[in-house]
């Protein structure tokens, strides 16, 4: 079984897009900011708000159609509240890491130590 990421992406005018990836989570955002990624070329630059490890790609696949369901609910922008977490945003509500909107590599190294993804 291969791993696979949820993750969410935020641009400047706040537009929002959930995908799942067997590539990292910064990989996948190069590609969806070089406009590689047909659904999201017209709104870069984005940047990553929140992700999420699976163990394969059914459990992500599932997680993604119900965030999905919720586009522009309130139940969405509390979801993303709390993902957000503390008032530095880099806690780990449920399971994910939320990076800011560009992470150090410090902060990227803090995450693979303390048992995060790398």
């Amino acid at each position: 079984m291969t791993s696979c990421f949820l993750y969410i992406l935020e641009n400047k005018n706040k537009e929002h897009y959930t995908g799942i990836t067997k590539l990292s989570p910064q990989e996948r955002l190069l590609k969806h900011n070089r406009k590689e990624v047909y659904s999201t070329k017209l709104g870069t630059p984005w940047r990553i708000i929140y992700f999420q490890k699976y163990k394969d790609y059914k459990e992500a696949r599932k997680r993604e159609k119900q965030i999905k369901a919720w586009h522009g609910s309130t139940t969405l922008k509390r979801f993303l509240r709390k993902a957000a977490g503390s008032s530095n945003g880099r806690t780990q509500p449920f399971g994910g890491w939320y990076l800011g909107s560009s992470p150090s590599p410090a902060a990227l190294r803090k995450i693979d130590k303390f048992g995060g993804v790398k």
